[in-house]
């Protein structure tokens, strides 16, 4: 496995987005165990959740909670394994998305999601999502104080524009550790935000990097150059798609979301996957 940074903490170069373990279509519990054991095993030390990655209201934060659990039983050592997590974005129970980015909000989503992860400080906190209600500083402000607080030990934000990286980034004093934006061969409209991250040396992290569940299998097709690339050398598109990715800027850490160890050990395999220039460049064209 290869690493990469988030802030001054090493990580590798491949994570795992929880979220498919939680939300609908989530498989039993057993399953999702063995996908987050399957991820340590294959070197992936980067776990991604949200509290709002569950399905009802009394099941808020199902996904930390999961993969507390996880970790725990996971028999070896975890102490350098990061999970990250998000507060700000909220699901009533009902399948729509709400936010709330107040900051008397994020103190007690933040506090919650200490007892579920049954941490002292959470590794990476991110503001999910930005709150139109709310000034966006207000918001920033909320995070920066947690840091202080030593709640979390590093802070980021997702779904933010250029101008929302740059004010976080005054906000937090210039800790601004990561930034996680959807971002795909089919969804690149974040291009200016992994820019900006690499100039500042900020962690981008894309989420839905295969395209998300339904697009996912279509990087295969007849007519896609990540399927073309991939039955040249023998392997899935998926991970064709992952190794480009990491291929465009060391501040990129993809989070692929799985659910079942086989896909995960397919993603964490992109790692050691070289590319050529020309096969870079033909992905970067399409």
């Amino acid at each position: 496995m290869q690493f990469r940074h988030i802030g001054d903490t090493k990580v590798s170069a491949i994570g795992l987005g929880g979220m498919p373990m939680s939300i609908e279509g989530r498989p039993d519990e057993a399953r999702s165990v063995a996908t987050i054991h399957a991820a340590l095993d294959a070197g992936i030390t980067l776990i991604d959740t949200a509290d709002a990655y569950h399905l009802t209201a009394d099941d808020v934060g199902h996904n930390e909670s999961l993969i507390s659990a996880a970790i725990a039983s996971y028999g070896a050592d975890t102490s350098h394994v990061v999970v990250a997590t998000k507060g700000g974005h909220l699901r009533p129970g009902d399948g729509s998305w709400t936010l709330n980015g107040s900051p008397s909000y994020l103190v007690q989503a933040c506090e919650a999601s200490l007892k579920r992860l049954n941490v002292e400080a959470i590794d990476l906190y991110q503001f999910h999502r930005p709150d139109p209600s709310v000034p966006y500083a207000d918001s920033i402000g909320t995070i920066r104080d947690l840091l202080d607080a030593g709640k979390i030990r590093m802070a980021g934000i997702s779904n933010a524009d250029v101008d929302q990286i740059r004010l976080a980034n005054d906000i937090l004093g210039g800790r601004l550790v990561s930034v996680q934006n959807q971002y795909s061969p089919a969804f690149r409209s974040s291009e200016p935000e992994l820019r900006l991250c690499h100039e500042l040396g900020i962690a981008f992290l894309p989420w839905s990097p295969l395209g998300g569940i339904s697009r996912a299998s279509a990087l295969g097709s007849a007519h896609s150059a990540f399927g073309d690339v991939a039955r040249t050398l023998g392997t899935s598109p998926q991970q064709v798609t992952l190794a480009w990715m990491l291929a465009t800027s060391p501040c990129v850490i993809p989070i692929p979301g799985s659910s079942r160890p086989d896909t995960i050990r397919d993603s964490a395999a992109a790692a050691e996957l070289q590319l050529t220039r020309e096969q870079i460049a033909m992905l970067d064209a399409t």
